[in-house]
């Protein structure tokens, strides 16, 4: 299946199947009580999602929403779980599977520890430059959401930001 930049494939709080992103980006919202979102996770290629539920089925707690082009793959959720009865070397696959995000999670709590907000900035853009390529961070997320992941308000994104594109004279 084919997902447009901004097209959502499954929204929080319903229940469905397990996804394995192919190609592209996802994010992962939660819509706080007070309505408003908040980025929570980026999810990569060859990432299956929601992890939460790769060894139990759970409601999503969040909407995963095309940050670009996704082509996304539904795994039968009923397959998978026989499977993990089945066959325990796949409980393995699994471990290594969360083990990866897990370190990609402390790539990010390494962008939160940056001293400045200029660095953390700085180590953001670069990680999303494996998977976008020379294109602006601002082309999948906006400047609030680049906040939400590095600790910032919008506003110091902004400045950081407006300050990278004036030239120095």
């Amino acid at each position: 299946m084919h997902l447009h930049k901004g097209e959502t494939l499954f929204r929080q709080g319903e229940s469905g199947q397990l996804y394995h992103l192919k190609s592209g980006l996802l994010k992962i919202v939660r819509i706080n009580e007070d309505g408003v979102p908040f980025l929570v996770n980026i999810i990569i290629p060859d990432e299956i999602i929601p992890q939460h539920s790769l060894i139990s089925p759970n409601p999503y707690n969040g909407t995963a929403i095309a940050l670009v082009p996704c082509e996304v793959e539904p795994v039968s959720s009923s397959q998978w779980y026989f499977e993990l009865e089945q066959y325990p070397a796949k409980c393995r696959d699994i471990a290594l599977l969360l083990q990866d995000k897990l370190r990609m999670m402390q790539q990010r709590i390494d962008q939160l520890t940056e001293v400045t907000p200029a660095q953390k900035l700085r180590k953001l853009q670069a990680w999303f430059k494996t998977y976008i390529g020379p294109a602006p961070i601002t082309d999948v997320l906006t400047q609030e959401e680049i906040g939400q992941l590095i600790g910032l308000r919008r506003e110091t994104v902004n400045r950081l930001l407006r300050a990278e594109s004036t030239p120095v004279e």
